[in-house]
């Protein structure tokens, strides 16, 4: 039996056989007797036969072993038929079986968080695309505003999940592939930002010179958006004037938007800051900042300083927390080359021999510093091996997080690693990282082999290295391979593999990632999630309209809300067999949690009213409780998930 973080279980089956390409000869199949740790308690196993990973398609030749093999003597008798008859069978055992909690760390194929990088972009963004385009077309169906396009939506979910088989997400594939999935699902993403509009403007009225901004995350968006082109500045919808600042060809401000909320901004004929140098800066050129002289970044709440020479951050202090978590001994952001050679699988696997093998560290071409009231930075080239990169670290007003926007228009190395490590001034036994719907625990020491074997782990959005009262998360928009050893967080950045496709990764790249300073442990905080959400999910545009309500209060977009602290509205859409909706709550803290759902029945927008919430499985196919009135006062486990099927 196999636990998950949230205490449910299911049963796991490993084929004794130990393959997942069996050819169903006698020799092969004595393997499921002999290599069976369970034998005397369950008499059952599977052969995953036929040609190709899983068993991708039986031979003649395979079809007739088996049958030969039905009752051959000495041979393990043979029988065809589902996969989840043998399971069902297994679980008569469940008494008697051994429980497994957590994770089963693979210890191979490290690199598969890392090769092909811009496909691994396209899933993140496809991913964020689609949640908030099932969000917006419930809430238009909600409010009597359209037909829920639930064929359109099921198409472009079909066409991630196949980009998410192997050996494509994991970057293993041919070049050929990419070349498709990734046009494919870059339309994905696209195609569902488009029916977020679509499906949003129905519920708002055309207004020119307006900008509507919607936030479908379940923490507020506190964060920098460029406004339309012409836009000098902006005012909310209270009447008051944002900052804004000029940033290139764009003017840039910071806005609030709540939680699964519109907010529209008006536009403003109001003067631009200009980006002028950096205030302990000012007048300095290129040229004097790399003879030494450092960057500070600060607001009210943090402090950073960067050395331009290197990039590097020498100094970190959390100003709300008293900390200093980063000092000049082991400095941040420390951005190195190494050799990448595998023993095997080229594409698929990082060898623990390749952290003492750096090869190349940035040399700086230009630093640039700039500053203003909505962002402040240093924007800089540089050089490592033979690709030159741009990269922006920047400060938002109020924020503590800082910010790595990279890029380069050529990589071109072969068998190179590109990583960004943080040494820090946190001290605990265990790193935790991002998973789908919660964390997981990974050790930051080396007793055992099998920790040592944790070299390169993955996650989404965050790993994470906490105290009790105060931690550091390591952030990013598209990245899956961490290091968490020590009190140092670094994640890895673009590979450069060469088989099975020897061009893997060559060309141009985009991407960020951040570091973020935080009270207490994630156990105990929010603040981490927002800023995964507002680096990733981010909001969604609708240029030229405007949400309409009384003053400055908006009308809720969606047709039920939640209130509680540490859970996530993570899902809502139309069900596939009804008129009712689904929506799918999550605990993200690991700890027990009350929340309360509520229909959104005042509401402007909402004409269907939902009265009560019914749990189902995630599939939709069961119930699996009694029907609950809304309002509906629920109580999580750490990290359950509740999904449930709102009815009129």
């Amino acid at each position: 039996m196999w636990e998950g973080i949230d205490g449910s279980r299911v049963v796991a089956h490993f084929p004794p056989e130990d393959t997942y390409n069996a050819n169903l000869m006698p020799e092969e199949l004595g393997k499921h007797e002999r290599n069976n740790r369970e034998a005397g308690i369950v008499d059952v196993a599977i052969s995953l036969f036929g040609m190709g990973d899983g068993g991708g398609g039986p031979k003649e030749e395979h079809v007739e072993r088996g049958l030969r093999c039905a009752a051959l003597n000495g041979c393990p008798p043979v029988t065809f038929g589902f996969a989840q008859d043998a399971m069902d069978r297994i679980a008569e055992q469940e008494a008697d079986l051994d429980v497994w909690r957590g994770e089963l760390y693979f210890e191979m194929h490290r690199a598969t968080y890392t090769t092909q990088a811009a496909q691994k972009l396209a899933n993140r963004r496809a991913e964020e695309a689609l949640r908030a385009a099932e969000m917006l077309c419930a809430a238009a169906f909600a409010a009597g505003r359209g037909k829920y396009p639930a064929a359109e939506l099921t198409s472009l979910w079909k066409s991630l999940l196949l980009c998410q088989f192997h050996d494509i997400i994991p970057g293993s594939s041919i070049h050929r592939v990419y070349e498709e999935s990734g046009a494919l699902v870059r339309g994905v993403a696209e195609k569902a930002h488009a029916l977020a509009a679509k499906a949003a403007a129905t519920m708002l009225a055309k207004k020119k010179d307006a900008l509507t901004l919607f936030n479908p995350s379940s923490t507020p968006f506190s964060g920098v958006v460029s406004l339309p082109a012409g836009w000098a500045g902006a005012k909310c919808a209270c009447g008051g004037a944002l900052p804004a600042q000029k940033d290139g060809k764009n003017t840039i401000v910071q806005v609030e938007v709540p939680p699964r909320s519109f907010a529209t901004l008006y536009r403003e004929a109001a003067r631009t800051s200009r980006q002028d140098g950096a205030s302990r800066q000012d007048g300095a050129s290129s040229r004097d900042l790399l003879a030494g002289a450092r960057i500070v970044l600060e607001n009210d709440r943090v402090k950073y300083e960067i050395d331009p020479k290197t990039l590097r951050v020498v100094r970190a202090l959390d100003k709300d927390c008293g900390r200093a978590f980063i000092t000049p001994a082991r400095p941040g952001n420390a951005i190195a080359l190494y050799d990448d050679h595998p023993h095997a699988f080229d594409a698929w696997d990082i060898d623990e021999y390749l952290y003492d093998m750096p090869v190349a560290a940035p040399e700086v071409l230009s630093a640039e510093p700039f500053s203003g009231p909505v962002r402040s930075g240093l924007r800089a080239t540089f050089r490592i091996g033979s690709s030159v990169f741009r990269q922006e670290i920047r400060l938002d007003a109020g924020s503590k997080r800082l910010d790595f926007a990279t890029e380069t228009d050529d990589w071109r190395e072969s068998h190179k690693l590109l990583r960004a490590a943080f040494p820090l001034d946190v001290s605990a036994d265990d790193a935790r990282f991002e998973i789908q719907y919660g964390t997981v625990a990974r050790p930051t020491h080396d007793n055992t082999k099998w920790e040592y074997a944790q070299f390169e782990s993955c996650a989404h959005r965050y790993a994470d290295l906490s105290e009790p009262d105060f931690g550091v998360a390591l952030l990013n928009d598209s990245k899956y391979g961490y290091r968490a050893k020590g009190s140092e967080l670094s994640i890895s950045l673009l590979r450069a593999s060469t088989e099975p496709d020897p061009i893997a990764d060559k060309g141009a790249h985009r991407f960020a990632y951040a570091i973020l300073p935080h009270e207490r442990d994630l156990a105990h905080t929010d603040e981490v999630v927002k800023a995964a959400a507002e680096l990733n999910q981010g909001v969604e545009r609708l240029e030229g309209f405007a949400a309409t309500g009384e003053g400055c209060a908006l009308p809720e977009p969606l047709p039920v809300a939640l209130e509680g602290e540490g859970v996530d509205l993570a899902v809502l859409k139309k069900a596939e067999d009804s008129d009712d909706l689904v929506v799918r709550l999550v605990e993200t803290r690991g700890r027990r949690a009350e929340a309360t759902l509520t229909a959104a029945r005042h509401s402007s927008l909402v004409t269907r009213h939902f009265s009560k919430a019914t749990p189902i499985l995630a599939n939709e196919l069961a119930e699996t409780g009694a029907p609950l009135a809304l309002p509906a006062k629920l109580s999580f486990r750490p990290f359950e998930i509740k999904t449930l099927r709102l009815s009129l």
